[in-house]
């Protein structure tokens, strides 16, 4: 997979402050143009687009400059935008072309690719050029891409050109392509890439053109931008020279200024929610990089074993995972840091198990969990004291929630699970039971591959001034100890409404529904679902008041003081309008389009079209959420289906339920004011 390793050095010929001076034209900004056909998902490793973004970032750092990213919707307008002034550079995987060169100076490449022709799964092969005669390419106009399909085309002149929308993204190209709207496209070889690491309905065809130079763009004229960020491009080309001489670990990474971690993607370690990119882990690992000047990268293990096997292969510098050092973790060539968790290891069973109060009554039982994990030494300790106790794996990839959530579905009878895990889903589910807790709680630690000592000791540094300190405190609460989420006082609310009143904040509501065409009591139904109309609100990703808005949304609609009742009522009413407008992109029925925007609106656009697209795989409908679509939201958060889907990770049950329970209070609002 392309993976671009954000390199810099610390030049000290020129200093950041002298070099910061006349870059752009406003001094105190340096404003990024991005195609928004990108849309935020879950890095897996590193995606070309975000690592572009991560490189000006970091340049901006450098020169004191306040990095701003200014997304455009139409590919086509990036340049034109350029040329007004409304920013400093392009960075959008720009192939430097003899047209694009009369309208902006490019730096020196900083990757080359080929173009290659792509695909449907199940689309006819091209064995040779020949075969184009008859078929169609999908061009966006104002992408390089053009300028190859038209060349092709002179060659194979029966091959057809079709011009779609430059605003499209490449997820809704590549939906097209894999159920066979669009025939064929043509991609970069890295963008390819990023795509198949998580995708398998597309695959890659013949090579459409030769290598090709990818860099970034800046306004004609502005000479001194293009001459600094290619100075910064050389340094971090020579710290990659540098790279292959460093056999220790810890000075290689302060060398090249980039630290990688390998993670799973679940709930308690890294996951994306409303385009937050969250996870106890992942805010564990930003801290360490953000201490140490680093960038950081993370990278996604398919498995419990790989997140391990990539610290022995090198894949990855550190692993996060409550991981329990172990014997025989040791003898693979692991060592663990001092620890940063303790946990229970408490026996799990569905809610129909009954007669378990001690180790002996779990005779004749079965427990299910994972072989490579820690659980599974202790079942094999506790079998040698308890008679006729069955122990089965689990598949490497079952997360420990995924299991939990089996045993609750009466798949499994029972298992064995770290009681900070069990916490949080008996925040969410009432089907599932703890029996006991297994010895006294045990150290977990993170995880590095053996012999790099130094590398330890920082770790080790850095987990002794923050363990139970303000800052671990803060990040452990929010993911684990958050109980509020799906609050159940409010059961019998509507039984107490007689005055057909429905919140404090009805009129608010009805004045912003008529604008945007609502009906005002689905989102007096939201409103209480999201804040249970308490205006002060603030959830663990930190969105704030009645609409539980985030407030970088509310900053792009310029709305402040989301905790003033008609601000917050307003940015959530707007946002939902936005949302909305987004899904009907999807061609969704009218009927169908408030049930999508909803789970849109809890769990973002990104893992709607995930499990729209996993529908569409298993045969159900993909435009009716009832029974169709939400079934597939349920799937994503078993790891067979989260590992191929763009956005990850999802914990289907939570927009499952968001939606129901608002549909549900809505046809209660419906009934009071009709018999009303």
């Amino acid at each position: 997979m392309f993976i671009i390793r954000f390199l810099i050095l610390c030049l000290s010929v020129i200093s950041p402050f002298t070099m910061a001076v006349a870059l752009t034209e406003d001094k105190s900004s340096f404003k990024v143009l991005t195609w928004a056909g990108w849309d935020t998902y879950l890095p897996r490793a590193a995606h070309p687009q975000d690592l572009e973004v991560q490189y000006l970032q970091q340049f901006a750092e450098l020169h004191g400059l306040n990095f701003e990213q200014i997304k455009v919707a139409q590919f086509d307008e990036l340049f034109t935008k350029l040329a007004a002034g409304e920013g400093d550079v392009i960075a959008a995987n720009l192939t430097v072309t003899k047209q694009r060169k009369k309208l902006a100076n490019f730096t020196e490449a900083f990757i080359q690719s080929n173009e290659y022709l792509l695909m449907g799964k199940n689309s006819k092969e091209l064995k040779s050029g020949k075969d184009l005669n008859g078929r169609e390419v999908v061009i966006q106009k104002g992408k390089s891409y053009e300028l190859t399909a038209l060349g092709l085309q002179k060659v194979y002149p029966k091959m057809r050109i079709r011009y779609i929308d430059t605003s499209i993204s490449t997820e809704v190209l590549y939906d097209r392509l894999a159920s066979g709207e669009y025939d064929l496209a043509i991609q970069d070889q890295n963008l390819i890439n990023a795509a198949l690491d998580y995708r398998d309905d597309i695959k890659q065809s013949l090579q459409a053109s030769g290598k090709r130079d990818i860099a970034w763009a800046v306004a004609l004229g502005n000479k001194n931008l293009q001459k600094k960020l290619n100075y910064f491009l050389f340094s971090q080309k020579l710290a990659a020279t540098q790279n292959k001489f460093y056999a220790n670990k810890w000075k290689k990474i302060k060398a090249t200024r980039t630290i990688r971690f390998v993670l799973r993607n679940n709930l308690s370690s890294y996951y994306i929610w409303r385009g937050e990119l969250l996870g106890f882990h992942y805010e564990l690992a930003k801290r360490f990089a953000k201490e140490h000047k680093l960038r950081y990268e993370i990278i996604v293990a398919p498995n419990n074993v790989a997140l391990l096997d990539y610290l022995i292969e090198d894949k990855a510098d550190i692993a996060l995972g409550f991981l329990t050092p172990t014997a025989s973790r040791r003898a693979k060539g692991i060592d663990f840091s001092r620890p940063y968790h303790y946990a229970s290891e408490l026996v799990i069973g569905g809610d129909q198990v009954t007669g378990i109060e001690t180790p002996e009554d779990l005779s004749g039982h079965t427990i299910y969990t994972r072989a490579s994990s820690a659980y599974w030494s202790t079942a094999v300790d506790l079998q040698k004291t308890v008679k006729n106790l069955k122990l089965v794996a689990v598949p490497e990839n079952m997360e420990t929630e995924s299991i939990l959530e089996a045993v609750g579905d009466k798949q499994y009878e029972m298992t064995i699970a770290d009681s900070h895990i069990v916490d949080i889903e008996m925040t969410f589910r009432d089907d599932i039971q703890s029996f006991m807790a297994l010895g006294e709680p045990k150290a977990q630690s993170w995880a590095v591959k053996a012999g790099n000592d130094e590398l330890l000791k920082y770790i080790d540094k850095f987990l002794k001034k923050h363990y139970k300190g303000l800052f671990y405190n803060v990040i452990y609460n929010k993911y684990f100890k958050n109980k509020k989420r799906l609050d159940k006082q409010y059961k019998g609310y509507i039984a107490e409404i007689e005055t057909g009143v429905m919140s404090p904040y009805d009129d608010l509501v009805k004045v912003h529904a008529k604008e945007f065409n609502f009906d005002w009591r689905l989102l007096v139904a939201q409103m209480h679902q999201e804040s249970r109309f308490n205006p002060s609100a603030k959830s663990m990703a930190g969105a704030q008041g009645l609409f539980q808005v985030m407030p970088r949304t509310a900053q792009q609609l310029g709305i402040s003081d989301m905790h003033d009742p008609e601000k917050g009522i307003e940015a959530g009413i707007r946002y939902m309008d936005w949302v909305r407008k987004r899904m009907q992109a999807d061609n969704i029925p009218d009927s169908e389009i408030i049930w999508f925007t909803l789970a849109s609106y809890n769990a973002g656009a990104g893992h709607v079209r995930d499990a729209m697209r996993l529908a569409r795989q298993k045969g159900w409908r993909d435009d009716i959420w009832f029974n169709h679509v939400e079934q597939a939201m349920l799937l994503l958060s078993q790891p067979k289906y989260a590992a191929k889907a763009r956005y990850g990770y999802v914990r289907g049950q939570e927009p499952v339920t968001y939606v129901r329970e608002i549909k549900r209070r809505y046809d209660t609002y419906l009934n009071i004011t009709n018999h009303k």
